[in-house]
């Protein structure tokens, strides 16, 4: 057990205080959690479901605290800050996706009937990541729990707040014991979890050194491992591309939560013979991106998580334009707070290329980086020249030649005209350093389920 004190990026102030589980606590959760699982893995659907559907209505009771604390935790604008909507939409679709999971049937015959049945897997460890600490937890307890597995739930340290108040709301709906736990846990306890091998799975979101921490903790464990890791998302401006509409839809895929997406853009090729007016209309959109204190309803940009984070973003900023960029940023509001070291303006880099930092490792921050292209060619090639692999957007009014370039880029996702979001039923995961397995919808499901072949033979 240790103690904790969690600073707010809004201020840099202390507001949340506690400590960590003991050794003793946590055993008794994964005792707790494994005798659970010998009934809840015999639940039916609807019992799934019900349990699911009562938890995200609880929080949608519990949106204002949640928002708050979002807010106080990671610096989002308040108005910005609601996720439950986000939790309770995810988790419908998720229940759809469970009520299509039918017995697999396979060729039969009058004597041999041969179907697979899944069944879930066990104790399953999630971990959370901070960025999005509501409206991703559906990945990381509902699926595992639709597929007759028991969570442990361990929140990112910054935003102990929220899990806190989703253990709240699940004792609030007397949710059946041992099915959903929420620990806060010191990185060693984790590990010594995983290494134990009494976790069947471990879901995890966040960063690739937090990812490959917990694949080698699994090492030799044959736990199900299931990352979803960094990402530095692409997108290519063709010359044929509506402008209006992808400047808008990129600025805020680069700007919103001050960046810090899995899939935020983070690289964007633009067509030569369109570079001028995409940048000056970029430049007009990025002044509705207003940084500011969260609290103050005229920010539509907070600060990013940590001052850390912060003087990360303006390293890497600086460093591009030593090499050659031009930076460009948005206005500031007033702001009153004395510490103001983790806010970083939404800036726009042009002139950017493939060698600086900027435009290979992960930013996690409000940047967007322009680098021009000559051709499709040449911007296949670059999307494609980066260690991730999680999403990646084409702009074009030929839909044909979007389909045909998407093939061609490596990432878990591609959009046409689109960028920066999670679809409610499409799987989701990354290739590369962006992870392994996928969450959401029927493949998410299976990832959490293991296979059982019936082979029934009739005696005449």
């Amino acid at each position: 057990m240790s103690s904790y004190k969690i600073v707010s990026p809004i201020d840099g102030m202390p507001f949340l205080s506690g400590n960590t589980a003991n050794d003793t606590e946590v055993a008794a959760a994964l005792n707790s959690a494994e005798e659970a699982f010998q009934s809840w893995r015999f639940s039916s659907k609807r019992e799934r479901a019900d349990l699911v559907i009562a938890l995200a209505d609880e929080l949608i009771r519990r949106s204002d605290e949640l928002a708050k604390a979002v807010c106080v935790s990671i610096g989002r604008p308040a108005g910005q800050a609601n996720e439950a909507p986000r939790f309770k939409n995810v988790t419908l679709a998720q229940i759809e996706a469970l009520e299509e999971l039918l017995d697999e049937r396979y060729p039969s015959d009058e004597q041999v009937t041969r179907f697979v049945r899944r069944y879930g897997q066990g104790v399953h460890l999630s971990i959370a990541p901070w960025n999005y600490p509501v409206g991703l937890l559906p990945w990381l307890i509902v699926t595992p729990i639709l597929g007759g597995n028991t969570v442990i739930l361990k929140h990112a340290a910054q935003t102990t707040q929220v899990g806190r108040i989703v253990r709240e709301a699940y004792k609030a709906i007397n949710g059946p014991a041992g099915v959903l736990q929420v620990l806060e846990l010191e990185h060693r306890q984790v590990d010594s979890i995983i290494k134990s091998g009494r976790a069947k799975g471990v879901n995890f979101i966040g960063s690739v050194s937090g990812g490959l921490s917990v694949h080698a903790a699994a090492a030799g464990t044959l736990t199900h491992v299931h990352l979803e890791l960094g990402g530095k998302d692409p997108a290519y401006v063709r010359k044929d591309a509506d402008i209006e509409l992808a400047v808008a839809e990129l600025a805020d895929g680069c700007f919103s939560n001050a960046g810090q997406s899995c899939c935020s853009v983070e690289r964007i090729y633009v067509d030569s013979n369109i570079q001028n007016d995409f940048i000056e209309c970029f430049r007009n959109e990025m002044l509705k991106y207003q940084i500011g204190n969260p609290n103050d309803a005229r920010a539509t940009v907070g600060p990013v998580v940590k001052a850390s984070a912060a003087e990360f973003i303006k390293n890497q900023i600086k460093q591009a334009v030593q090499m050659g960029a031009a930076s460009f940023e948005s206005p500031m509001l007033d702001l009153d707070v004395a510490d103001q070291s983790a806010y970083v303006r939404p800036t726009l880099l042009t002139g950017v290329t493939s060698h600086m930092e900027v435009m290979r490792e992960e930013t996690f921050g409000p940047i967007a980086c322009v680098q021009v292209v000559a051709n499709d060619d040449e911007a296949i090639r670059l999307m494609n020249d980066s260690q991730f692999g999680l999403t990646a957007g084409i702009w074009t009014r030929d839909q044909e030649s979007g389909l045909r370039i998407a093939d061609k880029v490596d990432a878990g996702t591609v959009f046409v005209n689109r960028c920066d979001h999670a679809d409610l039923y499409l799987p989701w995961g990354g290739l590369k350093n962006s992870g392994i397995g996928r969450g959401n919808g029927k493949e998410g499901l299976l990832g959490v389920m293991d296979a059982k072949s019936f082979h029934v033979r009739k005696l005449s």
